[in-house]
């Protein structure tokens, strides 16, 4: 799928690539969600399939959060407080920490909220505040939505698919 240039289509990357992570998902055997057997988001780390929902969740609920605080005319720390865009893999093990707690269920529950809150937020906004003007940096709004979830969505799917077909399942 092309990178997103407008409000519609970035509506529509978000949901074809949410629908295929979910289909993606629906076949994971839930004894094995919890299983860190598939390569993390940091150099030489571990993840299991809940811990790839909660980095997701944790983007989520970030690209929400600064939107929040845009709307606000509060400064933004870009990507989290006490972290730099150089320490995403540092960012990645904490948010598997923030929802060590939550299972498979839970996690996808949080996730589809999420995903929906960021689709009703683009609803909101006009395609001119989404990828018409710099949000941050030389980057759009809509551009800073993108990558930080239908991009993640398609990567996590093909993560899923390889870890399936390394593991025998379908």
């Amino acid at each position: 799928m092309p990178v997103p240039t407008n409000k519609s289509e970035l509506q529509l990357a978000i949901k074809t690539n949410f629908d295929k992570l979910k289909k993606n998902l629906s076949t994971v055997p839930h004894e094995q969600t919890a299983v860190k057997d598939m390569e993390g988001h940091g150099k030489g780390t571990r993840m299991s399939i809940n811990d790839l929902l909660a980095y997701l969740v944790g983007w989520g609920e970030l690209v929400l959060k600064w939107n929040r605080q845009k709307d606000n005319n509060e400064e933004v720390s870009f990507p989290e407080s006490g972290f730099k865009w150089n320490e995403l893999g540092r960012l990645a093990q904490k948010f598997y920490d923030d929802y060590k707690d939550d299972d498979f269920h839970v996690l996808m529950d949080k996730l589809s909220h999420t995903v929906e809150a960021i689709l009703a937020l683009i609803a909101k906004k006009s395609n001119h505040e989404l990828y018409e003007t710099p949000w941050y940096d030389k980057w759009t709004c809509g551009r800073m939505i993108q990558f930080n979830t239908s991009s993640p969505y398609a990567n996590a799917s093909n993560r899923i698919r390889k870890w399936k077909k390394e593991n025998g399942l379908k």
